[in-house]
């Protein structure tokens, strides 16, 4: 592709803006907020830090999402220093939905399961502190605008949003596993979260605490696909 024809690509391609310092801008600016919603959460510049944070999803979640927006701002530069600044870069448009999925199950148990049962008389600090949004709120929000603005539009399959749920049901499966092998978590329960606690809720309460998640996921899911669509006809793109 020459210059001249590079200056001459429209500035949004495949329903994303097709500007590629803007987009490794504001991908430089989330890793940065990214890292440092990990660093307050796992305690990393106290004496003693709270590794056993790293077994919750909302960690693990944050950290695909480092990994995965890092990737893309590597990918976004070389392709800023190849192709110039105008046109889209991401490693792919279908990896980057499923990990705007898997952070947006994080912000959704955080603000629809967790807040609401919070007890105060628990002794754990209350919900929305700084540290608590950067990584339920902050970090979602930010991978969320990135598909949005700068992701192609139109790649997702129908059939995708069953691929995506596989991230949170390994980490189920893992959560499961690991608390009833004795594995204790920050908390030192051997649940992760309220609705994995089989003592309180019964092993019914559980399985149907479950699958109303799953139900619920896969409807946001699908709800990701529909704007993929509209937004990838609008431009002209064609998914499969």
């Amino acid at each position: 592709m020459t210059s001249s024809s590079v200056d001459h690509l429209p500035l949004l391609s495949e329903a994303a803006l097709a500007d590629r310092r803007a987009a490794l801008a504001f991908r430089i600016v989330t890793v940065i907020v990214i890292a440092i919603g990990l660093v307050r959460s796992l305690d990393l510049l106290t004496p003693d830090p709270t590794w056993l944070s790293m077994l919750y999803f909302t960690q693990m979640s944050n950290v695909l999402c480092l990994a995965w927006v890092a990737l893309a701002a590597i990918r976004t530069a070389r392709d800023l220093g190849t192709w110039g600044a105008r046109g889209v870069s991401t490693p792919s448009a279908r990896w980057a939905a499923a990990i705007m999925h898997a952070i947006t199950v994080t912000m959704l148990i955080y603000i629809v399961v967790l807040v609401p049962t919070y007890d105060p008389a628990s002794g754990n600090e209350p919900p929305f502190t700084l540290t608590d949004n950067l990584v339920h709120i902050v970090t979602p929000s930010l991978v969320i605008l990135d598909w949005l603005l700068f992701t192609p539009k139109g790649r997702i399959r129908w059939f995708d949003p069953l691929l995506w749920v596989l991230i949170p049901y390994a980490y189920l499966a893992f959560a499961v596993i690991y608390g009833a092998l004795g594995g204790r978590f920050e908390s030192g329960d051997t649940f992760a979260y309220p609705f994995l606690d089989v003592a309180t809720l019964g092993l019914s309460g559980v399985v149907t605490w479950i699958a109303t998640l799953t139900v619920a996921l896969l409807a946001v899911a699908y709800v990701y696909v529909v704007i993929d669509r509209i937004l990838g006809r609008i431009a002209g793109v064609t998914g499969r």
